[in-house]
Parts: C-alpha cells; structure tokens; sequence
C-alpha cells in the first residue's frame, strides 16, 4: 500500500486529538484475569463450547468480506463488512489536523475506509452506528483515534447523511486514527460489541 497524501477540507483541521487511548493494550495482554471478572471459568467453558461460526471474529484478507449480526439502536440487522483500503497521510497532514501538532509528535494519519452491506434485516432508519466500532492498530498497538478528521475524505460516507437504510444497499464508513510514522504492518479490526471477536483486516505500510 503507498502513502498517499490525505486531501482533507480545511474544516477537518479543527479536529480534535482524542488522548485518551482506551483499549490499548488492555484485555488482549492480560494474562490473569482480574478479581473483579464477573462470569469466572464457567463463562469461559460457555465460551469454548460455543460452536466458531457464532464466535465470528477472524483474520481476513483486504477486502474479504465478513457477516456479523448488529443491533442498530433495536433495530436488528446483518451486515457484510469489508475493510478496502488504510490510506496513510504524512507529517504535513498531521499538522493540519491536529490542534496541538506537538501531542502528535511521530504520528501520521490513516484512515481506515470499511463498507457496509445491509444483508438481512432493517431497515436502519438513520444514524446507523455500525461505522461507529472501526478500529486502526499499527503493528500491534492500536492508535488514538482522530475525531471527525474522516468526515470530509475522499469516498468517506457520514453516518448523519444515511437515511431508511435497505437490504441490498452499502455505505462506505471511515475513521481516522493517528499511528506512528514508519509502521510496517497496520490492521483494520471491528466487532459487534465489546464482548465480541473483532475481525481483522491486514494492511503492509509501504
């Protein structure tokens, strides 16, 4: 994948840099389970009686396309998602997007471009948060996440602008991450919840 520069409006450089890196490093390393951990050993037995294909979750190839079911604020639905692309911007960028450059001293942009298929269910009748759980890691390590920073990029969708959404139909969602400069290998990844295995797409940094 070749860096390419990101063309971003003006409006995105107002964007702000979330600092707050939640989920880094967290449950994937934890090796002992926490005091506090509801649910025990009798959940992980659950866990691992439960059959794979209901696991979800997964490394796919760029865009390979996976199915998961989502609850669109009550509205139950399945989708196909697929991550297409990361496009990676440059030092230059970062200072345009960016508010305070020095917190982001190192780091570059990267957008993360996922479709969205409605397979079964719906319609979603606007606002549909799907897009809302794209996560970009940068080898190993996910990135901070750059608010509103995607909302003016080239082939981006705003969720705000999808309306009575159909089976049949896809929408292209983006978020922005923020992930060191120099990065070999970068990797997509979304889940339905929390709880959920994330599916993760691969990307080599070039």
């Amino acid at each position: 994948m070749s860096k390419k520069k990101l063309w971003l409006r003006a409006a995105a450089s107002a964007a702000v840099l979330t600092l707050a890196l939640t989920g880094c490093g967290g449950s994937d390393e934890g090796g002992d389970a926490a005091p506090s951990d509801k649910g025990g050993s009798a959940s992980k037995e659950q866990e691992e009686e439960q059959p794979e294909e209901e696991k979800g979750g997964g490394e796919l190839a760029a865009g390979e396309k996976a199915t998961s079911e989502f609850d669109e604020d009550g509205t139950k639905v399945t989708y196909e998602i697929a991550a297409q692309k990361v496009d990676v911007g440059t030092a230059e960028d970062t200072r345009k997007l960016v508010s305070d450059p020095k917190k982001a001293a190192g780091l570059v942009p990267a957008v993360a471009h996922v479709e969205f298929t409605v397979k079964d269910g719906g319609p979603v009748a606007d606002y549909p948060d799907a897009g809302r759980e794209i996560e970009v890691y940068a080898d190993g390590q996910r990135g901070t996440i750059l608010i509103g920073a995607s909302d003016d990029a080239p082939g981006c969708e705003k969720s705000t602008d999808v309306k009575d959404w159909k089976a049949g139909e896809s929408h292209v969602f983006c978020d922005t991450y923020m992930v060191p400069e120099g990065a070999k290998e970068l990797t997509v990844q979304w889940a339905a919840d929390r709880d959920a295995e994330p599916y993760i797409w691969k990307f080599e940094n070039s």
